[in-house]
């Protein structure tokens, strides 16, 4: 199963799990100004296997801003981007914070919808440059020197981890959606 095509986002590259591209940023600085909480990791398995490695720390994740509070400018980006079901949130991940190799469940999301998660594909849109310090690998491929509006995406199972080793902020938007899969059709 190969990944979803994006129609609004640039297609950059396409790899067996996932695809990056670009998009032309419009929200300038807009992203830093907004009230970000920080929510537990959601999935107690996954963390408990973390700790069981010595990956004890006291915040897995970032700090988020879900779908219902997104400034406008966050779903004008998502419409159109050939998904359906789309679900969108800000994400600020503060300097030493770590989210170790996981493939993410989307529990609450296919509560919700009701869906298959094998349809299931996550982009994650850079909202300010790259910095030193600032990690994302995906699928055992390091990603760094991105730009505002780079993007990568990844099938629903894609083994990925995120990190702040760095001095500033690192801020996301992460969008998820369903994906016809053409190729059982």
């Amino acid at each position: 199963m190969n990944p979803p095509k994006i129609t609004k986002l640039y297609t950059t590259a396409t790899h067996d799990n996932w695809a990056e591209g670009h998009v032309d940023p419009s929200w300038q600085l807009a992203h830093r100004d907004l009230n970000y909480t920080n929510q537990a990791y959601n999935d107690d398995d996954t963390v408990a296997r973390w700790k069981s490695h010595g990956l004890d720390f006291k915040h897995y994740t970032g700090d988020l801003i879900n779908h219902n509070d997104c400034p406008e400018w966050a779903h004008d980006l998502c419409r159109g981007i050939g998904l359906d079901n789309v679900g969108i949130s800000l994400y600020r991940m503060c300097p030493g914070r770590i989210l170790p190799r996981h493939s993410d469940t989307y529990r609450m999301y296919r509560k919700v919808l009701g869906i298959n998660h094998t349809r299931i594909f996550r982009i994650v849109v850079f909202l300010e440059d790259w910095q030193s310090g600032h990690v994302l690998e995906v699928d055992q491929q390091l990603v760094a020197g991105w730009h505002a509006g780079d993007w990568i995406g990844w099938r629903y199972d894609t083994p990925h981890l995120a990190a702040n080793l760095g001095t500033t902020d690192r801020y996301t938007m992460q969008i998820t959606g369903t994906y016809e899969d053409t190729k059982q059709q």
